[in-house]
């Protein structure tokens, strides 16, 4: 028998797969081949290591050493190097934003040094198809020792005792809600876990969900044990095909192993495990309208209360958590509450994993402690702004939350914190703004993706929200008038009381939060006719510095109608009712001589 000296780990993650890690994988294996180390290296797919923007991502153990945007091309020299020689290959290591210092090891890279990883501890580190590598990382362990060694009220407690809350975004205490199905009198209770992860640039559950599906699987079991359900069902979104398949392997292998199904760890307590297809309607992340779906109807909420714990799924108990707090369980369990309870702030307790996108050089997955600033995110983890830009606002909460100022960027990230900001947690999208975005056309594009989401079964949210984007519209046209700012926050504070469900209660806060901190561009579009980052299309006007023009031509060339007039060598002109304002004389003039 060989014996294995090294391990190729190639992330498997929906980024990395758009990216061609397939290919890279099996250029890999043929490589090896090739240079007769194929008893030798083992090729491992794992999932997402996180650092989404520099993959393909391969790590090769047991050194450790990160390689990132890995190509198919790139497989021959590093088994040739790396794997017979014993030699690093340096221009596929990562290099810092700030410095371009190469880093070789992954502890090393910035975009991890202040990360602490729970719900993501194996994203990335095992193989997500494989039972007996979740299990060689503790897997199951605690599922073990509360149905073995533990009551359904004991493990109720420790949960409490943690601290955890909701990761969906609303916050409520895990322990507490477990406690409200416990206590719910009926033969017949349900857990499901809410994978219907709905926010623009938010992928922190899909990431779970494909990196590591036994942790959300145990986490189940433990619940359905605490509360007295026998059942579970994770609604996930179809979009997620890699998710989902591999959420399927996990299923078959854990009940193929005992750990689903009947009789559990020899006790008299049965659970199983089935999954429910979302077709990715963004209310149905509200938990009564996800109920609503998978009851097979159209995905609309219901009045509360009753809540889900004592009148869900076909008028069942039922406890819902998201992918993320259900991560958690494990852990509290393994390891304690006390030890879960020492990370973060006092009234928010653990981690939080964030989406970080939009204008900043790392993209991808972090999990941070609670407490961490919102500074330490944008410079330390995430590389800064792209270019040397100005930072100028980040948006928390996805659609539901609020556009956060830079100076606010010392916020500490935990619940309440960014509530008193003007924000919220949300489910952990984190999109970073630099001086080149138009706020008030950001609370319109939020704005527009909640109202086309709207289920409209309730007439605030279905009418308000569509009454607001229209003077947005109009406002970003050029047409805003005197008087729409207070109609705006007029329509906020009536749809954010009188909506259904969650999605219409937070809808305007988006509109709330620009106005809050950016009053002065709705201002500016409103009484000057005039777009400050120059982004607003019809309020942009191109003039050309005559003392920055070198009379090149190069922008009278580009030009699609003819507006640009000049001699060679001498300052041109743009004519302004001709000009169609497409900025392809801005992309093309060398001299930066053309302002909008």
């Amino acid at each position: 028998m060989s014996i294995i000296r090294s391990h190729v780990l190639v992330c498997g993650g929906t980024g990395c797969f758009s990216s061609g890690c397939k290919k890279v994988q099996a250029e890999l294996h043929a490589a090896l081949e090739r240079h007769g180390l194929a008893n030798e290296v083992r090729v491992v797919e794992s999932g997402c290591f996180g650092f989404c923007k520099m993959g393909p991502i391969v790590m090769v153990y047991p050194e450790g050493a990160f390689y990132c945007q890995v190509m198919p091309e790139d497989a021959e020299e590093l088994v040739k190097e790396h794997l017979l020689k014993g030699r690093v290959v340096e221009r596929l290591l990562y290099k810092e934003p700030v410095t371009e210092e190469s880093v070789a090891l992954f502890n090393d890279i910035g975009f991890y040094k202040k990360q602490h990883r729970v719900a993501l501890r194996n994203c990335g580190k095992i193989n997500p198809e494989s039972i007996e590598e979740y299990i060689a990382h503790d897997g199951y362990q605690a599922l073990a020792r509360a149905v073995t060694r533990m009551t359904p009220e004991e493990v109720i407690e420790e949960v409490k005792r943690s601290g955890l809350r909701g990761r969906g975004g609303g916050g409520f205490p895990v322990g507490r809600k477990w406690e409200f199905a416990r206590v719910s009198k009926d033969s017949i209770k349900y857990v499901v876990c809410n994978a219907d992860e709905g926010d623009p640039g938010a992928f922190m559950d899909r990431s779970i969900l494909e990196g590591d599906p036994h942790s959300v699987i145990e986490a189940m079991a433990i619940a359905g044990y605490a509360i007295g359900a026998s059942q579970g069902f994770v609604y996930v979104r179809a979009e997620y095909p890699i998710a989902v398949e591999r959420l399927s392997i996990a299923i078959k292998q854990a009940r193929e192993t005992g750990l689903l199904g009947k009789n559990i760890f020899g006790t008299d307590f049965s659970f199983d495990v089935g999954i429910r297809l979302g077709a990715g309607a963004f209310v149905c992340g509200e938990e009564t309208a996800l109920m609503t779906s998978i009851e097979g109807h159209r995905g609309t909420p219901r009045p509360r209360p009753p809540y889900p714990a004592v009148k869900g799924l076909w008028g069942k108990p039922t406890l819902i958590n998201n992918v993320e707090t259900l991560a958690n369980i494990p852990v509290i369990l393994l390891h304690g509450p006390d030890h879960f309870a020492s990370i973060g702030t006092e009234g928010s307790k653990g981690t939080k994993v964030f989406a970080l996108a939009g204008n900043i050089n790392n993209t991808g997955l972090v999990e941070v402690p609670m407490g961490t600033t919102l500074r330490e995110i944008v410079y330390d983890i995430g590389g800064g702004i792209p270019g040397g830009k100005a930072f100028k606002a980040c948006q928390t909460g996805g659609p539901s939350g609020g556009c956060l100022p830079a100076e606010l960027l010392d916020t500490p990230v935990d619940y309440d914190s960014l509530i008193a900001a003007g924000s919220m947690m949300g489910s952990g999208g984190l999109i970073v703004m630099d001086e080149d975005t138009c706020m008030v056309d950001v609370a319109r594009f939020f704005l527009e993706f909640t109202q086309d989401e709207s289920c409209g079964k309730c007439v605030p949210c279905r009418e308000g929200t569509k009454r607001m984007l229209e003077i947005l519209e109009r406002i970003t046209k050029g047409q805003g008038e005197e008087g729409d700012i207070q109609l705006l926050e007029e329509l906020a504070e009536v749809i954010s009381k009188a909506s259904l469900c969650g999605l219409g209660q937070t809808a305007p806060n988006p509109v709330l939060a620009t106005l809050r901190f950016f009053r002065h561009e709705y201002e500016a579009h409103i009484r000057d006719r005039r777009c400050p980052a120059g982004v607003c299309q019809a309020l942009l006007s191109y003039h050309i510095v005559a003392e920055k023009c070198k009379g090149c031509g190069l922008c009278k060339k580009v030009c699609p109608v003819e507006a640009i007039s000049g001699e060679l060598r001498q300052p041109h002109m743009i004519d302004k009712d001709k000009c169609i304002k497409c900025g392809a004389c801005v992309a093309k003039c060398p001299f930066k001589a053309i302002s909008r």
